[in-house]
């Protein structure tokens, strides 16, 4: 086995930590949590399935690579959940950390290759990463609400901090747009998301 290969294969078999990253939201026909993998997978097929409702053109293919390893840095860093106010200080940090190990990992090529396009997404300044943090956003809203709300009520999430941590990416998709803002006015409705 070449060195290139070695480290290619030693990166791929760090990625299976991914499997046991496990996320606040739960998976529909089971009582348990996703994990980052399963996560990361179910993007990817969203970025291909609903490329035709992103605001500009985009790369697709671009947009699966930037979903499919947004995530690797939690190996490290751990998932933080998007509403613990103390996790998100040193959330950056933490991730910048765990990024420059995993990707460490790989060839020289490919670690630049695969942290830039870490960075992009991180940065959400391009029209794919804007699409892919929609989506990222979009996902586990979607199975929250299609299992009663679940993960907002255990940590007590109101409306307001939902809406605040989806309207950055409203600019991505006008329909995604509408359908986060339906699902999340429908769980405060139902009381799910509670309102200040």
């Amino acid at each position: 086995m070449t060195e290139r290969l070695k480290k290619q294969i030693d990166f791929m078999l760090e990625l299976d930590k991914m499997k046991n990253i496990y996320r606040q939201t739960y998976v529909l026909h089971e009582d348990r949590k996703e994990n980052d993998a399963e996560h990361s997978w179910h993007l990817a097929i969203l970025a291909f399935l609903l490329a035709e409702y992103s605001a500009e053109p985009i790369d697709v293919t671009r947009v699966m690579k930037m979903v499919l390893i947004h995530d690797v840095v939690e190996i490290d860093a751990g998932d933080t959940y998007c509403y613990d106010t103390e996790g998100c200080k040193s959330k950056s940090e933490r991730e910048e950390k765990a990024a420059q190990r995993i990707f460490g990992l790989l060839p020289d090529d490919q670690k630049n290759k695969f942290y830039s396009l870490w960075r992009e997404f991180e940065e959400s300044m391009t029209y794919e990463a804007k699409f892919a943090a929609m989506l990222d956003r979009l996902q586990p809203l979607l199975l929250n609400y299609t299992k009663g709300g679940i993960s907002w009520k255990e940590h007590g999430v109101y409306k307001q901090q939902v809406m605040k941590r989806n309207l950055p990416c409203f600019t991505a998709s006008e329909e995604l747009a509408k359908l986060i803002e339906s699902i999340i006015d429908k769980a405060a409705e139902k009381c799910w998301l509670k309102v200040e």
